[in-house]
């Protein structure tokens, strides 16, 4: 069984280097956009897709790529 989708990208500890890379691929993002709480997963994820036009699942896909 498949958990939280964001278990399997277990952002914990690993967002501030992920944001970091994020910063670099988009300079113009600021830190609301990119704002990350345990237990948040889901907005963040709401505010990156409307950000990159994109579908949850590729959101999620380029997530795990920079993890």
């Amino acid at each position: 069984m498949k958990g939280h989708v964001m278990d399997k990208l277990d952002l914990k500890g690993k967002w501030n280097v992920m944001k970091g890379k994020i910063k670099q691929q988009y300079a113009d993002w600021t830190d609301d956009d990119l704002k990350y709480e345990e237990g948040q997963e889901d907005e963040l994820i709401g505010r990156l897709q409307q950000k990159m036009g994109k579908a949850r699942e590729e959101v999620v896909d380029w997530l795990k790529s920079l993890g």
